[in-house]
């Protein structure tokens, strides 16, 4: 399969019609019908159905439409993106982060990066998992995350270690408390992501399972956005990390728990042996100088 398919079927998704299709790629409508016909016997199904009114596209068909969509526009940008850097002799660096920790000092290390002319820079929100595949990939260049991931390729340095706090729609017994894990466990838990996993939610609950404390999840939600939605809602609490308070939202509360030792660390990853250049030697740096100030208690 070529990219070249994909545009031609895109194509006649939008045109439903292969004559019209075929004029706007300024091709013949035969070998377009040949290019379709190869296409759906590659991936083993109809993608249009063909009757004397034209075209429509199938549930497969639309499925792939939409997707391709998102591959070509995706395929565009890193052209343009590519063409870009090389006309202005840029450096690109990419950087994935987790949702909840661009909210502490990441979006320092991201400013003081931005100062570089020469620098092409590229955000990602990304899990951890999806990190690790982006670093192998070249996609990105650090990821910061959450989970301890094993892979010969990639080593991870921990930053440090955040506490855990508890997030608690307003009104609710425990506020202005320091509640215990086996008080939390009475109440209906909110997990974030759902998907993928292992993630976080995969850490919140082993949390709690190694305590010997059963919980009941009300809900998973992919965002940690959605989540703290539902907490506010009423329907259950979360466990988030300490730099999450940060977000200031009405109708949640957020309390510390009693047991001060339950941490989740914040993790770097970088491809192992890799010699770090220009652009990942100065963000070592304001890394370094980030993570003093945490550990000695100058939190910005």
């Amino acid at each position: 399969m070529e990219l070249r398919h994909l545009r031609y079927f895109c194509v006649a998704a939008e045109e439903l019609n292969m004559t019209r299709a075929a004029a706007r790629l300024n091709m013949a409508q035969p070998p377009l019908t040949r290019q379709i016909n190869q296409l759906e016997e590659e991936i083993g199904t109809r993608l249009f159905e063909r009757s004397s009114r034209g075209l429509t596209l199938t549930p497969a068909g639309q499925f792939f439409h939409e997707h391709t969509l998102q591959i070509l526009e995706k395929v565009d940008t890193t052209v343009a993106g590519t063409r870009r850097i090389a006309r202005n002799k840029h450096q690109l660096f990419g950087i994935g982060f987790v949702p909840s920790v661009f909210y502490g000092q990441l979006p320092l290390l991201v400013r003081g990066l931005r100062q570089k002319e020469d620098l092409e820079l590229t955000l990602a929100e990304l899990t951890t998992v999806q990190q690790i595949q982006a670093l192998k990939a070249g996609r990105i260049d650090l990821g910061f995350g959450r989970l301890r991931i094993d892979d010969p390729d990639i080593e991870q340095e921990v930053l440090f270690e955040e506490p855990m706090m508890a997030a608690l729609p307003n009104g609710h017994p425990l506020e202005g408390t320091k509640p215990t894990m086996a008080q939390l466990a009475e109440y209906p838990l909110i997990l974030f992501p759902a998907t993928p996993r292992p993630s976080m939610a995969d850490s919140v609950l082993g949390m709690f399972r190694r305590r010997g404390l059963r919980v009941r999840v009300a809900q998973e939600a992919n965002e940690m956005q959605t989540a703290l939605g539902l907490v506010a809602s009423d329907l259950g609490i979360t466990l988030v990390p300490e730099q999450v308070r940060r977000l200031q939202r009405d109708g949640i509360n957020y309390v510390y728990l009693a047991e001060k030792h339950i941490t989740i660390p914040i993790l770097c990853s970088r491809r192992r042996g890799e010699k770090p250049n220009e652009i990942m030697q100065a963000a070592n740096a304001i890394l370094a100088v980030l993570v003093e100030n945490r550990r000695s208690g100058r939190y910005p």
